[in-house]
């Protein structure tokens, strides 16, 4: 379709612009904050893209409203639907889709305030990056049509293969840092809780293998080759297994439903066994708070993934958390030596005081926060 003037053409090549920028921003090694601000940039691109296609479809009504009818604002502007809202209100994208968007949202949100090297964060996730991108391009033509492709305009990154593994290697040393830990965290606990047909969908994450071409080929093919799996042969694509089988890292999965968890029930028998008195799940909740090991409520505003792994778990498909051995140890050792009493842990958690949970971990259990 050709779009004429108005707000719906204008938000949509503001979309453009930020894909393009984000584009040219990961393709730039030497950019500082390079990860930050390809999500940061593709984040805005694909809000401006629902907001475009909602004013073309259903008009002005992706704007946030009061009780009484009346537009809610900011500044004096309307507050319009954040992309997540864009996403849920819907229906046209895959679960893949789906969930590639909710996991950038996510990360945006973990990464922005760290003061981190976010390209470590880079090599971890280059395949979500990149169907973060192929699905906007899908998306934008989806709504737009063929005219509004971005893959004439687009270049591929090139790539220095020494440089490559020892950037890797270093950002392996880097993971073992406390905020990376914990952001590593995140980015694992939510690829575990994905099912393996979403997690295998490259609408979720492309995965892409590079082995040069050395065969005798015309001299005006292309130097970079992309293959449909879908079109291949059942020979090509035992082939092709038989390669991965060589050059990937052997990964053993064994089937197990939270192995070495506990639920909150089960913490509180552990803990009543090994003290003189007895805790409630009251107790419990002041606990978990006073030491922040996850978000103190189930709500859009807590990020359900946001625990202290070392302790707890967010289960997503059963919507609750679970506990580490290490969560009903702690609280034993605190109780059992003094440092933790009923009332002290519920005048913390009626004054939302915190717990220093470093000082416990290291016996040192005079300080709070």
């Amino acid at each position: 379709m050709t779009l004429r003037k108005g707000k719906t053409k204008s938000t949509l090549e503001s979309s453009i612009e930020a894909a393009f920028l984000a584009v040219e921003i990961y393709n730039k090694p030497r950019t500082p904050f390079r990860i930050e601000g390809f999500i940061t940039q593709m984040i805005i691109a694909w809000t401006r893209l629902f907001h475009a296609h909602y004013n073309h479809t259903i008009g002005e009504k992706y704007y946030y409203k009061k009780p009484n009818g009346h537009y809610q604002t900011i500044d004096g502007e309307k507050k319009s639907w954040e992309l997540k809202t864009c996403v849920s209100k819907h229906d046209g994208l895959t679960t893949a889709v789906k969930t590639n968007l909710n996991f950038f949202i996510k990360l945006r949100n973990k990464i922005e305030h760290r003061h981190i090297d976010r390209e470590e964060i880079g090599v971890m996730i280059f395949g979500e990056c990149q169907a973060l991108l192929y699905n906007y391009e899908n998306t934008l033509i989806d709504f737009f049509g063929e005219e509004y492709a971005l893959n004439e305009s687009l270049s591929f990154s090139i790539q220095f293969s020494r440089l490559r593994k020892k950037s890797q290697i270093e950002a392996s040393k880097k993971l073992l840092s406390k905020e990376i830990k914990e952001l590593k965290s995140f980015i694992d606990n939510y690829r575990t809780s994905l099912t393996d047909e979403v997690f295998n969908a490259q609408e979720y994450s492309i995965k892409l293998i590079q082995v040069p071409k050395i065969s005798n080929t015309n001299r005006n093919d292309l130097a970079v080759e992309f293959v449909n799996w879908n079109s291949l042969s059942e020979t090509d694509r035992e082939n092709y297994e038989k390669v991965t089988a060589i050059i990937k890292d052997k990964v053993v999965k064994k089937e197990a439903i939270n192995p070495g968890k506990r639920k909150p029930t089960d913490v509180i028998t552990k803990v009543n066994s090994e003290i003189d008195f007895e805790i409630n799940h009251y107790d419990h909740k002041c606990l978990y708070c006073c030491f922040k090991i996850r978000p103190a409520t189930a709500n859009d505003i807590d990020d359900p993934f946001d625990t202290n792994t070392a302790y707890c778990h967010y289960d997503e498909v059963h919507d609750d958390y679970v506990y580490q051995d290490e969560w009903a140890e702690l609280i034993i050792r605190g109780i059992n030596e003094g440092s933790l009493t009923r009332n002290d842990w519920k005048a913390k958690f009626k004054n939302r005081e915190s717990y220093d949970i470093a000082a416990f971990e290291t016996n040192d259990t005079d300080g709070t926060i």
